[in-house]
């Protein structure tokens, strides 16, 4: 039988938040229904930021109002601070993702907190969960692997973060190559050091492409012994709080590298070459992605 490789796609949310351009909220349910139809059952749709600082991100009640829910479709809104998790439960998403960046230079300038406020945050909103209930928490740490502020990110930086968040009972933990500095062996390494601080909790990974390392990082992480990893249609994304970063792995180059090697994901590679062109010209650029260029094989 076949390895199953989950791929949480986060095109609606990291896909969009750099673009110059944004999408309306039609534009954004046409995009996130076409991707579930594709094949995403984890799908990154929201994000619970302020709309002044990030206006790609305005309409994130919209978007959960006009999805009907169902057993087969996750969908994850972004959270960065209690405000954000108190949309996300009023909401109704199915998973909340909060971030905490691993350096205080990125997260005062994306999140306006330090690393010890984030976690001082991130356990607040997991004890509100425990009292008044709401949905699953996933954590990702962000600059994972370098900063663009503070420069290389140590491992035991990452670790100590991980080991914490897993002691609040997160039972996933994205780690996130938010700039695209990482390497294949750094990355090995990394999951190591994370999974022998918190051997419970279900890893997932998280990697850009802007310095063309990325389908190298996912490999090293299934190889690894990781089943989840995050990617964007089309090869969108970037933060915009992050100078000179684009975007992240494009999943139908990650669906054709796996399912080439005999993986299963679950994709319509097709489709998602086909949503990743379409997106990708509706925002007026060309896409990132080398399948949405060169198409699969055999054609």
């Amino acid at each position: 039988m076949s390895r199953f490789i989950q791929i949480v796609e986060v095109g609606p949310r990291d896909g969009l938040q750099n673009e110059k351009l944004s999408l309306t909220v039609d534009d954004k349910l046409a995009m996130i229904r076409r991707l579930e139809a594709a094949g995403a059952k984890r799908i990154e749709t929201v994000s619970f930021v302020n709309p002044n600082r990030v206006p790609q991100m305005a309409g994130a009640e919209e978007i959960m109002a006009a999805l009907p829910a169902d057993l087969v479709h996750s969908r994850i809104g972004l959270v960065l601070n209690m405000r954000g998790w108190e949309r996300c439960v009023a909401a109704q998403c199915d998973e909340a993702n909060v971030v905490v960046c691993a350096t205080d230079g990125f997260g005062v300038a994306n999140q306006g907190a330090t690393c010890a406020q984030q976690m001082d945050a991130l356990a607040a909103i997991v004890e509100r969960q425990a009292v008044e209930g709401g949905p699953p928490i996933t954590a990702t740490i962000s600059v994972a692997f370098g900063c663009p502020f503070d420069g290389e990110v140590p491992e035991d930086q990452v670790v100590a973060i991980a080991r914490e968040a897993a002691s609040l009972g997160v039972a996933e933990i994205a780690i996130a190559d938010t700039i695209g500095v990482a390497d294949p062996w750094t990355v090995r390494a990394r999951i190591e050091a994370v999974r022998a601080a918190a051997p419970d909790v279900r890893l997932r990974m998280h990697f850009h492409d802007t310095r063309n390392t990325g389908l190298a990082n996912a490999y090293a992480s299934v190889e690894a012994g990781i089943d989840v990893l995050d990617a964007s249609v089309g090869g969108l994304g970037g933060c915009p709080f992050a100078p000179n970063a684009t975007g992240n792995i494009g999943t139908e180059d990650l669906v054709y590298m796996l399912e080439r090697a005999g993986f299963e994901t679950g994709y319509d590679l097709s489709a998602l070459i086909g949503i990743g062109r379409d997106i990708s010209e509706r925002l007026g650029k060309a896409p990132a992605s080398s399948l949405a260029r060169a198409g699969g094989f055999p054609s």
